[in-house]
């Protein structure tokens, strides 16, 4: 099976699809039929991977953690996301679908963001490339995560708030469809992970999937080998993942592991761990796994990291966990927080809340002493100071 790519209907299995309102269907059209001509145009692609060199700061470096090694007795890489300009790997994606939006005639440009990464990252591109730039953002997220609120509007961008539902990712992607239905023809939704309607899946996944090409290349040049024995990451919609994954998914001697967001526990009630609660549904555009009731309705979900707090998966992570190709693993609040702190403890590296979760699995999952083990660092722990801050208040 190909477990990197989805079909002309854009189904990973029986997972994708684009569910869109009559409005939206012109814009997806457009893409669906243009996306892969031009992002993989010779003149597209020369000045993405400029800016990506030169501006974005790649290739990220692999860094072998002598001390996570140690301590885990096996061999432990961590892929720095958090280096990029920006501090996080949404910078990959936000570029490249700000360059494809000037290509296809739009000048505004929407986003939504959680923990605000993508939100910066998109006010960066838009910046760069002279666009409109337009946030969507829960009234909750705002609030948590401020240092980010204040770039984006350093960078010209405007914060809309969302104020329905639980206030965070999940009511921001509700707001910004929302006013894509309403300006279908200037503005380009630049969607920062692998959900929605197809092909943004594919496209972001795409975009990201310079994360495991260069795993790939500094893995050989430093131990003689392309392919780890086991590749991990967080998992929310789930963009730093594919990308970590997208080189790797049909290679079947690389093991792959997802960390979802447990919050305070599978059964707590106060959980993003979808691949263990959600069932079949459709949630912004695309058919997944979603947390929902019975009669479908969107189950809030919580984690103490805004950028995994959302109640589905995109439809390529969720064709993994039905296939068994991935092993997904509930990371809760506690469990991450111990892990950021275990790492800036022993590396002097202070990492996202979202990437915490991945760094997580090294205490649930033994590993052989002579595994290769790659984790994506998918952002910086700037962001997270306040949480962060609030816990040694209590130490």
């Amino acid at each position: 099976m190909n477990y990197k790519n989805p079909d002309n209907n854009g189904y990973y299995g029986e997972f994708g699809g684009a569910f869109i309102p009559e409005m939206l269907y012109p814009n997806v059209k457009e893409l669906q039929e243009q996306y892969l001509e031009i992002i993989e145009s010779e003149d597209f692609q020369n000045e993405y991977q400029e800016l990506l060199k030169n501006y974005v700061g790649r290739a990220t470096p692999l860094y072998f953690s002598r001390n996570l090694s140690e301590k885990y007795q096996t061999n432990i890489y961590l892929k720095r996301e958090d280096l990029n300009h920006t501090g996080a790997h949404k910078i990959n994606n936000a570029l490249g679908q700000a360059l494809l939006a000037k290509k296809l005639g739009k000048h505004r440009i929407i986003a939504e963001t959680g923990a605000g990464q993508h939100g910066v990252a998109t006010a960066t591109a838009c910046a760069l490339l002279g666009l409109e730039c337009i946030v969507y953002m829960g009234e909750i997220d705002i609030q948590r995560q401020a240092p980010n609120v204040a770039r984006m509007k350093m960078l010209g961008a405007k914060v809309v708030p969302a104020t329905s539902g639980s206030k965070t990712l999940k009511d921001a992607v509700n707001e910004a469809l929302r006013d894509w239905i309403n300006h279908p023809t200037t503005t380009h939704y630049i969607i920062g992970s692998v959900v929605g309607p197809h092909p943004f899946p594919d496209l972001v996944a795409r975009f990201q999937s310079v994360i495991s090409k260069e795993i790939k290349e500094q893995l050989h040049e430093q131990i003689g080998r392309k392919n780890p024995d086991y590749v991990i990451a967080c998992v929310g919609g789930g963009s730093n993942a594919a990308g970590t994954f997208y080189h790797f998914v049909n290679e079947p001697e690389v093991k792959i592991i997802a960390a979802e967001a447990g919050g305070l526990g599978v059964d707590s009630g106060k959980s993003a761990a979808t691949t263990f609660l959600g069932t079949l549904g459709v949630l912004h555009g695309s058919q997944s796994l979603v947390m929902q009731t019975e009669d479908g309705q969107v189950i809030e979900p919580h984690s103490i990291s805004a950028g995994l707090d959302y109640p589905g998966i995109g439809p390529m992570h969720a064709n993994l966990f039905k296939e068994k190709r991935a092993e997904f693993f509930s990371i809760n609040d506690d469990e991450a927080l111990k892990s950021a702190f275990d790492l800036t403890k022993l590396d002097g590296i202070i990492p996202a809340l979202e990437s915490a979760h991945a760094l997580a699995v090294l205490d649930k999952k033994k590993f052989e002493k002579d595994d290769v083990v790659v984790i994506c660092l998918s952002g910086r722990g700037d962001k997270d100071m306040e949480t962060y801050l609030s816990v040694l208040s209590t130490m």
